[in-house]
């Protein structure tokens, strides 16, 4: 039994890529096998995606509880300092916590 149409292209992508991560491998695997493009992740890192999460926080039952209160007030307060990855990051762990609190 022969090897699959295009598996010879997929073994030389795989051969030439030497030290390259297995995590790297395992999310292409899905677009090598179709032959289709993957699919882009959509991350939104900005004021206004910062104050829509403040605002889903603002009626959880925990919210005004530790540590969700404080790790709100960083993420606000990182975001309006023009870090808005790390004040996003803040202002979803306070979500956690405050989902857990309540």
């Amino acid at each position: 039994m022969g090897r699959p149409p295009g598996s010879e292209i997929g073994f030389a992508i795989l051969r030439g890529m030497g030290r390259l991560p297995i995590l790297a491998l395992v999310l292409a695997a899905p677009a090598l096998a179709t032959g289709a493009e993957p699919v882009a992740r959509v991350t939104t890192d900005s004021p206004d995606y910062c104050r829509e999460l403040a605002q889903r926080l603002a009626p959880m039952p925990g919210a005004r509880n530790e540590p969700a209160r404080s790790l709100a007030e960083d993420g606000l307060r990182l975001c309006e300092n023009g870090h808005p990855r790390s004040g996003v990051a803040r202002l979803r762990r306070a979500i956690r916590a405050a989902r857990l609190g309540s």
